[in-house]
């Protein structure tokens, strides 16, 4: 993954455009991985058209979040630990600490996903099909342009998956008058089913990486903060959209009337959703749209965590970066063989400890933002944004109170 100092020099159109369409599909693919998946075919099942507000309410929540992130980045040019770091003294230690375990066990459940898209694709048992897609995995970072290959395969990856999940919308024939009302006036709303969407879509890594991927791209610095903003926004529409695509697509078989099975630990409603509405090949289409989100999360976790290393060690260099990659990849395929404890289980953890990372990042870069104007150099952050940002926060505490029961739960086992 290239390293480009915004010290170099100024970077061409082109490039410029390329670190931005790298930074807006790691975003929104690892915001869209496998437990996203897996949580729409669920609540859609027990909301039916409400939830399409939840969607809605996640993606303002994750436009407030992203673009303070985004904005700090790149005015700062430096990454978010280092940032903790200069705004309070040992915090970004901390940051990183819970960055990097929270994407490890997303990791290990990024490649049970994985495992699980390739058994409905092509028939591979789970185990296989997991080791599989971490050595596709590992071998994109072994390449001497790991960093041109992580883009490219997260941008296919990413068309992919929209242009299958368009033909499951279209085939499941969703109920669209019907959504678009409850988008903006749901007959009922779930506010925990917005935490455990905000959740699993904007905390932990996914909050970072594609601020660190712009950061690696040398798009930063006072002079390109509205093309970094505009590119944080783009994310965010690209991943709104995917999301409610994927929603009506599911929403098509539940309102013709399937009951999709969202009992147990072993349900698989996104699978029997795309079964309900394509036959067989939906079922295949499942599976590639599975283990492409969970292939393109594998790649996110694994790269963004890493980039949290360099608070600890100063000097780590682009070659050691992505050895530390590989052996965090590696680390999580061990982990998922050896562990017995169940994805979904996994996930529930995952999700909990994501609920306490978002308020402490966010907390740190607001008071970051209001106080440490010379990490800016002196650029005056927008009032406005402080207030909507501050508001979030409270909400995110709120949530990370709501989270620390399934920490809890899962430490017991």
């Amino acid at each position: 993954m290239e390293q480009i100092s915004p010290s170099t020099g100024a970077m061409s159109p082109s490039a410029r455009r390329k670190g931005f369409a790298a930074a807006i599909m790691l975003m929104a693919m690892s915001a869209i991985g496998p437990g996203f998946i897996t949580q729409t075919a669920t609540f859609t099942a027990k909301l039916g058209a409400s939830f399409a507000f939840a969607i809605l309410a996640s993606v303002i929540i994750d436009f407030v979040v992203q673009t303070n992130i985004w904005r700090m980045v790149t005015l700062t040019r430096m990454r978010a630990s280092d940032i903790a770091n200069a705004a309070i003294p040992g915090s970004g230690y901390l940051l990183a600490i819970l960055v990097i375990i929270g994407g490890l066990f997303f990791n290990i459940g990024n490649i049970a996903g994985a495992g699980l898209g390739l058994n409905a694709l092509l028939g591979i048992g789970p185990k296989l099909g997991g080791a599989i897609a971490a050595l596709v995995a590992i071998g994109i970072f072994l390449s001497k342009r790991a960093g041109v290959a992580m883009d490219r395969v997260v941008l296919v990856a990413a068309l992919v998956n929209l242009v299958l999940i368009l033909y499951a919308c279209i085939a499941a024939a969703p109920p669209v008058g019907e959504a678009i009302r409850q988008t903006f006036m749901p007959d009922k709303i779930s506010f925990a089913t917005i935490t455990t969407i905000v959740g699993g879509t904007v905390g932990g890594y996914i909050t970072y990486s594609g601020a660190h991927r712009l950061l690696d791209k040398g798009t930063v610095g006072p002079e390109h903060i509205h093309e970094a903003n505009r590119a944080a926004l783009t994310g965010i529409i690209v991943t709104g959209v995917m999301r409610y695509v994927l929603f009506l697509a599911i929403l098509g078989v539940v309102a013709a009337g399937t009951v999709l099975d969202i009992s147990g630990k072993t349900a698989n409603p996104a699978g029997q959703a795309f079964l309900a509405s394509c036959g067989d090949v939906g079922y295949r289409i499942f599976g590639a749209v599975f283990l492409a989100a969970a292939l393109t999360s594998v790649i996110g976790a694994a790269y963004t965590s890493v980039s949290f290393l360099t608070v600890f060690k100063k000097d780590m260099t682009e070659h050691g970066r992505n050895i530390a990659t590989i052996g965090f990849i590696a680390f999580s395929l061990l982990c998922f063989v050896l562990m017995k404890t169940t994805p979904a289980a996994m996930l529930v953890f995952v999700g909990g400890l994501n609920g306490l990372v978002l308020p402490v990042g966010l907390s740190i870069f607001l008071y970051a933002a209001y106080a440490c104007t010379r990490l800016m150099g002196g650029y005056r952050y927008p009032r406005w944004l402080l207030a909507v940002g501050v508001l979030v926060c409270l909400l995110t505490w709120y949530m990370a109170y709501k989270s620390v029961g399934p920490i809890f739960a899962f430490l017991s086992m």
